[in-house]
């Protein structure tokens, strides 16, 4: 079924500078990455404290998170819609700093589990809402420009997050790699609080009913190129989970870097914060069809050659793969961002629910994805390079389907 559906025609206009607004959304939607990346130079001495010996289980404290994220967004997307953006975003950092403060006085890896999930249902209503906030206020090629903005601060943190830990770890110990979560968070909330307009009309916010919200539903997934779109950077995260659950062990435990992983890390990210702040710049001129759809095209290439090497010729050299990988991970944000874009732009009417239902598919399905890959580890390269290869061939299925069987159609027109 192809419904069309027409964005909401809203006029709202932002009461505080541009920057300040791409700043905050940035900041809100950097409080997930934070939770995920400053945990990874951490993972082994969490391991040792709590009593976990196997080095795949300690990879659950990165998937606890996303689990709780990915359950959480199917609640905040359609409260938001009825009682505006504000008011759940703060309540959702509110529950994301109390699971913070109390993961650090745990004792039990289960208990950190349940706080890293409840932590994770906290930080849903950043990532629902920050999306939701930028299709109420932009839409089109200013959306798509906003969000690749919004990715540039999103991915610096993965380069300095590893680092934080790390020094961290180094002058105390895991425990007060949450503490820093929670104060950092408290200051983003009252930021927030102070600053960030409530950016949904009223008369654009709907009952908070389970028909309401079943429609609402229904939309999302019956609009073909928002639930195909969805469904392609849900495959695509997925990957990028698989990489996040085994880069420890990667570059701890096969290159043997020792305290030099953050840096390493952060090469990486690096190249993904260029390219998020390129596409920015070009999104306007080439559209988001010609940028994610060759970045695809491209993403796959590279890691083709990635499998090929690692399973013929054996473990890839440490320059190797790090080139090789970032080359994959630059293509990332033109993926990302575009893919986002285009799948909520033709649900705008209903953006709280619809970002909520498009979260919760990607992240549960990204964090599945995730974790399978990450799973798979068995002390070579070749599981991720797998991974990488076939969740780029099945995100292609998916963008073809969605732009029935076409690539590089037409940009769209340029609209604010």
């Amino acid at each position: 079924m192809d419904q069309q559906v027409t964005p909401a025609a809203t006029a709202f206009r932002l009461p505080i500078p541009r920057w300040e607004f791409i700043a905050i959304v940035a900041a809100l939607m950097a409080v997930n990455a934070l939770a995920i990346d400053v945990m990874l130079p951490g993972l082994q001495q969490i391991g040792a404290s709590l009593g976990v010996e196997d080095e795949n289980t300690r990879q659950y404290v990165i998937s606890a998170y996303i689990a709780g994220m990915g359950v959480a967004t199917l609640f905040f997307g359609p409260l938001s819609d009825r009682f505006g953006r504000k008011p759940p975003l703060l309540v959702g950092l509110a529950i994301y700093v109390v699971a913070s403060f109390a993961a650090a006085a745990t004792e039990s890896f289960t208990v950190m589990l349940i706080l890293r999930f409840v932590q994770g249902f906290g930080a849903a209503s950043t990532r629902v809402i920050a999306v939701s906030t930028i299709r109420d206020a932009f839409g089109g090629r200013a959306m798509a420009e906003v969000m690749s903005l919004v990715f540039v601060v999103f991915m610096i943190v993965p380069i300095i997050a590893p680092s934080i830990g790390q020094l961290i770890m180094l002058a105390y110990d895991w425990h007060y790699i949450f503490i820093m979560m929670g104060t950092l968070t408290v200051l983003i909330t009252i930021w927030t609080w102070l600053r960030l307009p409530e950016t949904l009309h009223e008369e654009y916010r709907r009952p908070f009913t389970a028909g309401s919200i079943a429609s609402a539903f229904a939309i999302v997934l019956t609009v073909r190129r928002s639930i195909w779109y969805t469904l392609a950077q849900t495959i695509m995260f997925g990957a990028m989970f698989g990489f996040i659950n085994q880069a420890q062990q990667i570059y701890q435990g096969i290159y043997q870097v020792g305290a030099l992983f953050p840096v390493f890390f952060a090469v990486v990210a690096g190249f993904m914060a260029i390219s998020s702040f390129l596409n920015s710049r070009m999104v306007g001129r080439f559209g988001m069809r010609r940028l994610s759809h060759t970045a695809l095209l491209s993403f796959i290439t590279v890691n083709a050659v990635a499998l090929a090497l690692s399973w013929f010729a054996g473990p890839l050299p440490l320059w190797l793969f790090t080139l090789l990988f970032g080359m994959a991970m630059v293509q990332m944000p033109w993926i990302g961002s575009n893919f986002n874009s285009m799948a909520m732009e033709p649900v705008g009417h209903v953006a709280g629910s619809a970002s909520s239902v498009q979260g919760f598919i990607q992240t549960i399905g990204a964090g599945l994805v995730g974790a399978l890959i990450g799973q798979a580890f068995d002390g070579t390269t070749t599981p991720l390079a797998a991974g990488y290869f076939f969740t780029s061939v099945l995100g292609l299925v998916c963008v073809l389907v969605a732009e029935k069987g076409v690539l590089f159609r037409p940009a769209n027109p340029p609209t604010r």
